[in-house]
């Protein structure tokens, strides 16, 4: 038996109840759901409808039908709920509408499904799903993105300033921008964050121009790092997380990048002064917030070179200004205190470049130049090299001036040959070691020859074999010297 044609209005007149029916249930009017019978005879009736004989195949008719029923809906209800609303409200309505379009693209998507089947595969058009979403942006997003963009800017800038905001409205309206784009990013990025970035800009600008004159470089500093970490919560709370990395650049440039020579050189407060007051925090601070700025931290570590570069300068000066008004009296001894506080302020910024600048090989760098500029002056006549074999020599004698316990004469050797690293002619280093060893080995004056052994091995570590070939022969003929004939 033959099933009964159906021709294109009478299906569709039936179609048109339950869509109309569908509209209603989005609207919130009393409506009872669809019951699994209704939702098969819709299904049945696009089913029967695409399945009969030519001319009777309607197929085409109904994938134009399909869309039109969202234009219709868009243009009729969809669009004047829109313009009649404004701001926030606007906001909360399109949330509502695209929500409830996506409903409508669900259920119509399943009444027409034997459409996506068979005559949209062959015909290679776009399917139900892309048409229903196509419809709202063409006819919905392309009307108000602009609106709801500036309102959304508005809203972020007013929580900027300390507002309370619904942050969940704008998390949903975002993800407009991004579902809009069915699996691009092209409209988020080209209709929102494109003028986000550009507000984020400019509202930036405007904060650092007031705080660089107002505020300390602690102080600014601080703000600019509660201002980053405050961007990066509204990346996880309603930006998409690919504006991560575009925001926080923005809002390092403008308060970090665009007045860094001012923030470094702040008079009472900059980097110097911090140095100078041994402000540990705000130099670990400091370095946070440089370093992920290329090369942002070139100027800090010049400041800190400079800084390291006129206290050891000054050190040297002290004892040079020492010795010309003692004449020559001197024995020395102001020399050897050099060299102890060098020591000491080797240690105190190379705990700044482990702690505060975290091992970054650019402060490394700059301590290694900044020693290097005095490590090797001329102190009253003596060679910084004399200086410190003469000061190895005083701890390593008898009756030395140094008078420290067997550990922390290790510590201090071991310091000691960090300090020989910045002095560039070694080789004088060695001459006078040796002599000094000489000395100390032929007229038994060596306190002790563990000490000995181990200042030579840390120098072998340093500056190679062949450098203490010669001192470690002098130490092995003395020690076989010294044994009674019944040990040889």
């Amino acid at each position: 038996m033959e099933r009964k044609i159906i021709e294109l209005d009478q299906g569709w007149d039936y179609m048109h109840k339950g869509i109309t029916k569908l509209k209603r249930i989005l609207e919130g009017l009393p409506e009872p759901p669809f019951s699994s019978e209704e939702y098969m005879m819709l299904y049945t009736t696009i089913y029967n409808m695409c399945t009969q004989k030519p001319p009777h195949d309607y197929s085409q008719q109904l994938y134009d039908k399909y869309r039109e029923s969202f234009e219709e809906y868009i243009t009729s209800t969809v669009l004047p709920s829109l313009r009649e609303k404004h701001d926030e409200f606007m906001l909360r309505e399109l949330v509502k509408r695209w929500a409830n379009h996506k409903v409508m693209v669900r259920w119509l998507s399943r009444f027409f499904h034997y459409l996506d089947r068979y005559f949209i595969a062959r015909r290679s058009l776009p399917a139900l799903n892309e048409v229903g979403l196509t419809c709202f942006r063409d006819l919905v997003y392309q009307e108000v993105h602009k609106k709801v963009r500036d309102a959304v800017i508005v809203l972020i800038d007013k929580e900027r300033e300390g507002e309370q905001i619904d942050r969940a409205l704008l998390k949903n309206v975002l993800d407009i921008f991004v579902e809009i784009g069915m699996g691009q990013m092209d409209h988020y990025e080209d209709d929102f964050e494109g003028a986000m970035l550009q507000d984020t800009g400019a509202y930036y600008s405007r904060k650092a121009s007031s705080w660089i004159e107002e505020d300390s470089c602690p102080d600014y500093m601080l703000k600019s790092e509660e201002c980053l970490k405050k961007e990066r919560d509204r990346v996880s709370h309603y930006l998409h997380s690919s504006s991560e990395t575009k925001l926080s650049e923005k809002v390092q440039h403008e308060l970090l990048v665009v007045y860094a020579s001012r923030l470094l050189e702040k008079e009472h407060s900059g980097c110097r002064a911090l140095l100078r007051d041994d402000k540990v925090e705000d130099l670990s601070r400091m370095y946070r917030l440089y370093c992920k700025i290329p090369k942002g931290l070139d100027p800090v570590a010049n400041i800190f070179k400079q800084h390291i570069t006129a206290e050891g300068n000054a050190l040297v000066q002290q004892v040079e200004d020492a010795a010309s008004s003692q004449a020559s009296s001197s024995s020395g001894a102001q020399e050897q205190v050099l060299i102890r506080k060098i020591i000491e302020l080797h240690d105190k910024y190379m705990a700044y470049v482990t702690d505060c600048f975290q091992n970054h090989t650019l402060f490394h760098k700059a301590l290694k130049e900044a020693f290097e500029v005095f490590c090797n002056k001329t102190v009253t006549g003596s060679s910084s090299a004399e200086l410190l074999a003469t000061f190895c020599d005083n701890i390593l004698k008898k009756g030395g001036s140094e008078k420290l316990s067997d550990e922390a004469i290790e510590e201090t050797l071991e310091k000691v040959v960090k300090l020989l690293a910045y002095i560039s002619d070694k080789d004088l280093f060695a001459e006078f070691y040796r002599k000094k060893l000489a000395r100390r080995l032929l007229f038994d004056r060596s306190a002790n020859d563990d000490h000995e052994r181990s200042i030579l091995t840390k120098l072998k570590q340093q500056c190679g074999g062949q450098f203490t070939s010669k001192m470690e022969g002098m130490v092995t003929d003395l020690t076989i010297g010294k044994r009674k004939p019944s040990q040889l």
